[in-house]
């Protein structure tokens, strides 16, 4: 049961910050959306930071990005445009997969006030896009790190589309659950909403975004990542209802997500505990091994992926972790509230970040573990503590009972390791 208590205001920190730029999600946007492209504009640190990502063109040719960092007058930002004109027009030339093209803004392009929303609506119109009788409709969103954490640049992503979502025809309703989930679970998930009696359902992002769901006064949307803050109030403003619930991490999580549409549904009890009773049993049993493991163990959250309190309340809650900081980017209380309801007494909750600061905490109380970004991993490791990659758990299927027991594992497998490596 949530109890209703007011949680103590954050620690707030502003200072040296470590986190990766929005860009960081067209990583697992690409791989989702697959109708789409995001053509990143930027420079060539942009193209370093998605290098690995295979399928994602970087607009890093060396004279536009000298072009976009040196001319300041109209003349600049005007063949600027020309040369996004060109690429775009090659790119869909060689590419008839494309039905969706993303300008993704980065540093370099929004420092110069490069308009990517215009040229959008520009290349829209134009001979190749859906205004002109092509195929390709053109959107743009901002992956600059100078606005957004990585996590955000979802969330920049599917704002671009809420304009796009057709309206819901008056005396209909559905169910909108919104955030990137990995097909494995999106396909537990709607098992789960059928058994229940709740559709029509549907998922954004979703793999075809020319065949997007509709939205209006009958909508109810669930969210499946904490992150979205803007498309929120986008679907808000739309007549959306937003359903505010603990996440679906774990075993309590799942069951207060899922119980939340299926109270918006009009689900009766007795048939939401006939359908979701075993496999939460089976969850909380596959999730006793590693609870032996991670019991009483101190942790540390250092703000990275705004994912910080809802896995540090499963911690708590399932795994019988102690908590001594928990760190986030940003503290949306909207989204964020029904967690804090259920965070044990006493733990110390950071929202932004000063790095120098919170290094000399986790120096002085020496948690077990210490879920951090990349950068600052390898240093506490080599002060002897143990750590484990935020992004990881970005990358990694863990929502619903399914994934239980994997999101837990991911927490004990550095703990597991460190212990099999002493002598």
């Amino acid at each position: 049961m949530v109890r209703e208590r007011a949680y103590p205001e954050p620690l707030r920190e502003q200072g040296q910050c470590e986190v990766f730029c929005g860009l960081s999600a067209i990583v697992w946007l690409h791989r989702k959306m697959h109708d789409t492209f995001f053509l990143v504009v930027g420079s060539r640190t942009c193209a370093h930071l998605l290098q690995s990502a295979a399928g994602v063109m970087i607009f890093a040719e060396p004279r536009f990005a000298t072009a976009i960092l040196q001319e300041r007058d109209l003349a600049g930002i005007a063949d600027c445009h020309d040369e996004l004109d060109l690429v775009v027009t090659r790119l869909l030339e060689r590419r008839a997969d494309i039905r969706t093209l993303f300008l993704v803004g980065s540093c370099p392009s929004e420092v110069i006030k490069l308009d990517l929303q215009k040229a959008a609506e520009r290349l829209t119109k134009g001979p190749l896009g859906l205004g002109g009788g092509g195929r390709v409709k053109v959107l743009a969103f901002s992956g600059s790190g100078l606005e957004t954490t990585f996590t955000q640049g979802e969330d920049q992503c599917v704002a671009a589309l809420v304009p796009e979502l057709p309206r819901l025809p008056a005396g209909e309703r559905n169910l909108l659950v919104l955030g990137t989930l990995a097909d494995v679970v999106e396909d537990q998930f709607r098992r789960l909403f059928e058994s229940l009696g709740i559709g029509p359902v549907h998922f954004i992002p979703g793999t075809d975004t020319h065949a997007l769901p509709p939205v209006g006064e009958g909508t109810i949307v669930l969210f499946a990542q904490p992150f979205f803050n803007e498309t929120a109030g986008l679907l808000a403003s739309r007549g959306a209802r937003l359903l505010n619930t603990p996440f679906p991490f774990g075993v309590e999580g799942t069951l207060a997500w899922l119980g939340a549409a299926a109270r918006a549904w009009g689900v009766s009890d007795e048939q939401f505990e006939r359908v979701t009773a075993a496999p939460a049993e089976r969850a909380r049993g596959s999730l006793g091994r590693y609870r032996e493991v991670l019991a009483g163990r101190r942790m540390t959250f250092l703000p990275d992926s705004q994912l910080e309190i809802p896995l540090a309340r499963f911690l708590a809650r399932e795994c019988g972790v102690e908590l001594l900081e928990v760190g986030t980017p940003y503290l949306d209380r909207r989204a964020m509230q029904p967690e804090l309801d259920l965070f044990p007494a006493g733990v110390r909750l950071v929202e932004g970040q000063d790095v120098e600061r919170q290094l000399d905490r986790v120096a002085a109380e020496r948690p077990d573990l210490t879920v951090c970004g990349l950068g600052l991993a390898n240093p506490l490791e080599a002060q002897g503590l143990r750590t484990k990659w935020a992004i990881e758990l970005v990358f990694t299927p863990i929502h619903g009972f399914e994934q239980a027991a994997d999101l837990a594992e991911l927490f004990a497998r550095p703990l597991l390791r460190s212990a099999a490596l002493k002598v």
